[in-house]
């Protein structure tokens, strides 16, 4: 059970919730904060006080005036006007992930909601039902209004959720679960979608699985440097503490620690004096990526406990401050480092891959086939690896670059953050894809070269991944083998602390 309290959500909490399907509660003293929060909206209305999105309009409609008896009218309409979302649902772990996040920040006491609209959320987490959110339509500034709005939509018992893996009508799985639809009051529909839970939702979903994919690429590296025989000198520590980047230092030492008892690896001047950049600059590469992902990891736990809707109340309702903490710009540079990072280990993979099947860069079998020209191998695998990678290129451009002004040029610089991360995810899909490619390379290779010279924690992913991809025999449909490798490395439980020990 893992307890919210606006202040303390960690990542291991939330890989709790998301993949191991825990259940969530609130802590009673942060409902105190919420409910001493609501009783100053309530004096608002009461007192007919002009105080943005709790008796006016919305954005460019903040000087429009709303008696109090259209309150509700007022919450409900922003809501379905708002749900314009387009495009392809998030993935359902995302939704998951958003209802959490946002349960999270109106708990933090500043949102002015009563207690029933959190409750409510915290039981579409524990019941497993996840709304049907569109991914297309947010600028990532005046928050994630689209997208949240199509959440909202589910706690006044309208819209679509995922439900025991079917799309179904909001209020049909509410019905079951015994959940009863609310009736959103005062400033509760602007404080759900004020807010930046969509872009950093799937922001958290990316990093947890590029941070998995990070050490992957390391094993499979490691069985690429057997593979290609390379020198383990240039993972040497004196050479990394040289520089002084701790990442990159941690990087040679896992990869070390990987190969400590490989007969296939070799010294400078044993078959070569150097390799190439791909294989001797992986700490350097590699490190830099983590250096990018630590940077990530940061500004999402921070956004992870921030409050980001519009007004904010504070000393029970004495302060009620319009600002933008909606703004998504800290998120978006951190979705576009993203996305640039892990485009670098695709980028270094693909060159890894062609150094494996290139006849001119190696000595082993000609696209390690096994009746070269007969039967071509590995070659048009290298093609999708180099595809991957280009399409990767135009992901990696940053979407925090541009704005474009909205609410009739009230809302005149937008962060473009919800794109960012969503073209980080693709990324993360596609290098995946691409390290599917280099390791069943590198095992073709590290066969050929002789498995029980490999060291024996890459002869351990290898006798694993030979459970899902089969040796090169004869040519065969190989997408089926890339998809597979692929599913495996995205849900196995393969990362560096299953496979390594210091």
């Amino acid at each position: 059970m893992v307890v919210l309290n606006g202040q303390t959500l960690n990542f291991t909490e939330v890989h709790s919730v998301l993949y191991d399907g825990d259940n969530v509660k609130y802590s009673e003293e942060s409902m105190k904060k919420v409910e001493e929060s609501r009783k100053a909206v309530e004096r608002i209305v009461d007192e007919e006080r002009i105080v943005y999105g709790i008796t006016t309009g919305f954005g460019k409609f903040s000087d429009v005036l709303i008696d109090k008896d259209h309150v509700e009218s007022l919450q409900l309409n922003l809501i379905r006007s708002h749900a314009c979302g387009v495009g392809e649902a998030f993935p359902e772990i995302v939704s998951r992930a958003m209802i959490l996040l946002r349960a999270n920040a109106l708990l933090k006491g500043f949102s002015g909601v009563r207690p029933v609209v959190i409750e409510r959320l915290l039981d579409l987490v524990n019941a497993h039902i996840h709304p049907v959110i569109p991914q297309q339509g947010s600028l990532g500034a005046s928050g994630d209004l689209a997208p949240l709005s199509h959440l909202a939509l589910v706690l006044i018992g309208e819209g679509e959720v995922f439900y025991k893996g079917e799309r179904t009508p909001a209020k049909e799985a509410l019905t079951k679960e015994g959940i009863t639809p609310i009736v959103l009051t005062a400033k509760e529909g602007l404080a759900l979608i004020n807010g930046t839970q969509a872009m950093t939702a799937m922001g958290v979903v990316a990093y947890l699985e590029a941070e998995k994919l990070a050490y992957q690429t390391e094993r499979i590296a490691s069985m690429t440097i057997e593979g290609l025989r390379g020198i383990i000198d240039a993972f040497d520590e004196d050479i990394h503490l040289a520089r002084g980047y701790n990442e990159q230092v941690e990087v040679a030492e896992r990869i070390r620690n990987i190969l400590v008892d490989s007969e296939l690896t070799t010294k400078q001047g044993e078959i070569r004096v150097q390799d190439a950049y791909s294989i001797r600059c992986i700490p350097q590469v590699h490190g830099a990526t983590w250096q990018a992902m630590n940077y990530v990891k940061e500004k999402l736990l921070i956004e992870m406990n921030a409050a980001t809707d519009n007004p904010l109340i504070f000393d029970n309702g004495e302060k009620v401050l319009s600002g933008g903490n909606f703004h998504g710009q800290p998120i978006a540079f951190a979705m576009d480092f993203l996305a640039i990072a892990i485009a670098e280990l695709a980028n270094i993979s693909e060159r890894r891959i062609e150094r494996l099947v290139n006849p001119q860069l190696n000595d082993l079998p000609p696209f390690l086939s096994p009746e070269p020209g007969l039967q071509s191998g590995a070659m048009i695998m290298q093609y999708v690896a180099a595809s991957l990678v280009s399409e990767n290129k135009t992901f990696a451009h940053p979407a925090s670059v541009d704005s474009i002004p909205s609410s009739a040029n009230q809302e005149d610089h937008v962060s473009m953050g919800t794109i960012g991360s969503r073209h980080a995810y693709e990324v993360i899909k596609n290098t995946r894809r691409v390290l599917a490619i280099e390791a069943i390379c590198s095992m073709q290779a590290v066969e050929i070269r002789g498995k029980e010279k490999m060291s024996t924690s890459t002869r351990e992913f290898l006798e694993n991944g030979r459970s899902i991809v089969s040796y090169i025999e004869e040519d065969r449909v190989f997408s089926k083998d890339i998809e597979a490798m692929s599913e495996w490395l995205k849900n196995s439980d393969f990362h560096f602390d299953a496979y390594t020990k210091k």
